[in-house]
């Protein structure tokens, strides 16, 4: 998955004349606080080396995850026209732009964002996009609550593990509060960041929340640990990607875990890909979460005719209606 064109150019802007050792430097700083889950007080972006090393090396990534659940929600929401974005936690505004590559009627836009770096370096990006209302408010999520009013579409990205559990709690019933239609919440594919979005599923289903994505059910989830759910996707580096992180692979694999809920019920799918499928000769096997509320492995052959034929083009994390 690829960048818009505009945010690629302006990403490619931003980095213009920047020094690949100083982008090695704070991109190796940036990726041991986000693999440890540092909850020290500071901003795991509060520096523009810092900031131009997350355009480099994670921008590109989030935007293929969040585009990927977003892509997934409207598979699931076809009517889904949503005029006003949030965004909580907005970064560089990655979600913005996702979101409005989604759904170009998106003309209305509040990004929530602490770092004063990461608000400075969002604008000029936003700035490259096409005319639309946008608007930058700093808040602390992790002191007092958050007064916002209503937006179609509310989005949570990468944020709930920068925060204390009860931080964490408090911003999904005030996201959920200022949700119009669809609440999206997506986190790193890693056991903690699945656990992260169990609680929080918990938790919305407990105000009435409607799931609209990945869950082919509102059952108790059936993954158990040491196993977990998450998802993939594939991301090609560019040049200063490859030189910031010192990778000579031409591409990663962003792994992440999403949560899509809605204030209104929907036909959900009756099966979701939960693993790689695994295809032989004339048949597939895949680990599917099911609407019956449980997680199988099926072996789909030739003898089951249009299911065998959509089996054989579906990837990790596809719906598939079983």
């Amino acid at each position: 998955m690829e960048l818009p064109p505009a945010l690629r150019d302006a990403v490619d802007a931003a980095l213009e004349g920047a020094s690949t050792a100083a982008l090695a430097e704070a991109s190796a700083m940036l990726s041991q606080r986000y693999r440890s889950e540092l909850r020290d007080g500071r901003f795991h972006v509060s520096e523009d080396d810092a900031a131009r090393a997350y355009l480099a090396a994670r921008l590109p990534a989030t935007f293929a995850a969040v585009r990927a659940a977003m892509g997934e929600a409207e598979l699931q929401m076809l009517d889904f026209q949503p005029t006003s974005l949030l965004d909580l936690g907005a970064g560089p505004g990655t979600a913005m732009w996702a979101a409005r590559d989604a759904w170009p009627s998106i003309d209305d836009t509040l990004m929530i964002e602490g770092s004063p770096t990461m608000r400075r370096w969002g604008e000029k990006l936003a700035a490259s996009a096409a005319p639309f209302r946008r608007e930058w408010r700093v808040a602390d999520f992790s002191k007092g609550r958050l007064a916002v009013g209503t937006h179609d579409l509310v989005t949570i990205a990468y944020v709930l593990d920068e925060l204390e559990i009860d931080a964490r709690a408090a911003l999904i019933e005030a996201a959920w509060q200022a949700t119009g239609s669809l609440l999206l919440i997506v986190e790193p594919g890693t056991p903690a960041g699945w656990q992260r979005i169990l609680d929080t599923r918990t938790q919305l289903l407990g105000l009435g929340a409607n799931i609209v994505a990945p869950c082919a059910h509102q059952a108790p989830c059936p993954i158990v640990s040491p196993d977990w759910c998450h998802f993939s996707r594939r991301v090609a580096r560019t040049k200063i990607h490859l030189r910031s992180k010192g990778a000579v692979v031409p591409f990663e694999d962003e792994k992440f875990i999403y949560l899509a809920v809605s204030r209104a019920p929907v036909a959900r799918t009756t099966g979701r890909v939960l693993s790689p499928p695994r295809a032989g000769s004339g048949k597939v096997s895949l680990k599917l979460c099911l609407a019956s509320g449980a997680a199988e492995t099926r072996l789909i052959t030739k003898r089951d005719g249009e299911l065998f034929k959509a089996a054989r083009r579906i990837d990790w994390g596809d719906a598939l209606e079983v």
